[in-house]
């Protein structure tokens, strides 16, 4: 019987990595390891699979379903701050730019400018579309008349992860779905 995942190349059947609370490590981006990681800490005994591929792989005397879930046997304490990165930046403010709402050219933006002893921090740089980083300049959002929607924080690792479960990846294998909790309406 022909099954599509049986001719799919082992390069594309990741493995949906859980912790041993058996929730995602992260969400965004999602926390995959690839085929040859889930194998190899399979066989040194570092993690549970939940759910297979029906793809397999083959040595000369070996067949293996490939994993498509797996879950990790110690519990891993995610740090409580996470790095302060542009893409990290970009997911607390929600891909979104913190003065007039746009999703398009994103950058990031002092809210005071370094000029006026602005650091470079969480608190004080925001996610800004390239036409309102222009049109602020130099200046504090009061200076250039603009209003911030929401003051820059530093955010925690949930709050990463949760704004994280708004923006499922474009790919999702049916065998995560139990263990992966995007903002979708239930159905009856």
């Amino acid at each position: 019987m022909y099954h599509p995942e049986l001719i799919r190349h082992p390069d594309s059947c990741p493995a949906l990595v859980l912790n041993a609370d058996y929730t995602p490590l992260s969400y965004y981006p999602l926390s995959l390891w690839p085929w040859q990681t889930a194998v190899k800490a399979m066989f040194l005994e570092r993690v549970d699979v939940v759910a297979h591929y029906e793809r397999e792989v083959h040595s000369p005397s070996t067949a293996l379903k490939l994993p498509s879930v797996i879950a990790l046997r110690q519990f891993v304490k995610p740090n409580e701050y996470p790095a302060f990165t542009r893409f990290n930046l970009f997911l607390r403010d929600k891909f979104r730019c913190v003065y007039c709402g746009s999703h398009k050219e994103l950058t990031f933006d002092h809210v005071v400018p370094r000029a006026q002893g602005g650091r470079t921090m969480w608190e004080n740089v925001a996610t800004a579309c390239a036409p309102c980083n222009l049109r602020k300049g130099g200046r504090t959002p009061a200076e250039a008349h603009m209003h911030i929607m929401h003051e820059p924080i530093r955010p925690t690792s949930w709050q990463l992860q949760e704004h994280g479960r708004a923006f499922p990846p474009n790919y999702l294998h049916q065998s995560w779905r139990d263990y992966l909790y995007w903002d979708v309406e239930l159905e009856p």
